[in-house]
């Protein structure tokens, strides 16, 4: 029998890892909305008897059976400074299917996506997942390398909105652009020094799907993904883009692109 390639072993080995891989969701928001999501995969849940009241609801629907704790030694390893609010929930990572999927909008509705450019922080990625989910994003999508994964922190900051938005990390960003290119999308590139303003080129973009690119702050845009994007654009406002942060710039841009310019 001829050996397997080493990359398609290596690719293999991913998966049953990926597989095994569980985390720690945490604080009453993002368990609930963990516990009420069909698609999440749930195995331990430990609560104060305080918590386990007030998610008494979300507990019978899941199915669980939780494990009560003492509040002076809650018993989940959680990392320093992490405020559980005495609930936490060990899942598996959520599983979203292949971008193709999820990069087609509703019918009658523009298709938006969100794209990260080395958006590090699980704050700010929070904080953008709940303004994709209220501006009606079909997902929002990072690079493996420099981009927080799925972790409590991240769900924290969230606020529940990981549970219902899609968030894909890809191993090329820009090869993942060009791939939703051909798919009909065209790309705008968050950039404070752009002539164009959002609003213009969203008026021009017609029925075509886009992609929001937003990047780190301070360095921006890396230059393949700036060279990547069909237009670089600004957020027309009298006090200038520099005040904004990332998270901010997006909420804008999203409401912006929403409303149509």
């Amino acid at each position: 029998m001829a050996r397997k390639p080493d990359w398609v072993v290596e690719k293999e080995q991913q998966k049953r890892a990926a597989a095994r891989a569980t985390l720690w969701l945490f604080g009453l928001h993002a368990v609930r909305d963990a516990l009420l999501n069909p698609r999440r995969e749930k195995l331990r849940l430990v609560v104060t008897r305080n918590a386990e009241a007030k998610l008494s609801e979300a507990i019978a629907t899941s199915g669980l059976t939780p494990e009560t704790a003492d509040p002076r030694r809650f018993p989940v390893d959680l990392d320093p400074g992490s405020v559980h609010q005495g609930a936490a929930l060990e899942v598996r990572p959520l599983d979203w299917g292949p971008l193709a999927d999820l990069a087609m909008a509703p019918e009658g509705q523009r298709a938006c996506l969100v794209l990260l450019d080395r958006v590090t922080d699980p704050h700010n990625v929070g904080a953008i997942l709940r303004s994709a989910e209220v501006f009606g994003a079909q997902a929002v999508i990072a690079p493996q390398r420099h981009s927080p994964p799925e972790t409590g922190a991240l769900a924290k900051s969230a606020s529940g909105a990981l549970e219902r938005q899609p968030y894909l990390r890809v191993g090329n960003l820009a090869d993942t652009m060009e791939e939703l290119r051909r798919m009909g999308y065209l790309h705008l590139g968050l950039d404070g020094a752009a002539e164009t303003t959002l609003g213009a080129a969203v008026a021009q973009s017609g029925t075509h799907a886009l992609g929001l690119v937003l990047g780190a702050e301070g360095p921006g845009l890396r230059s393949r993904t700036r060279e990547t994007c069909d237009t670089l654009v600004r957020i027309g406002s009298p006090g200038g883009f520099g005040s904004l942060n990332v998270s901010n710039a997006a909420a804008v841009a999203l409401y912006a692109m929403r409303m149509g310019g």
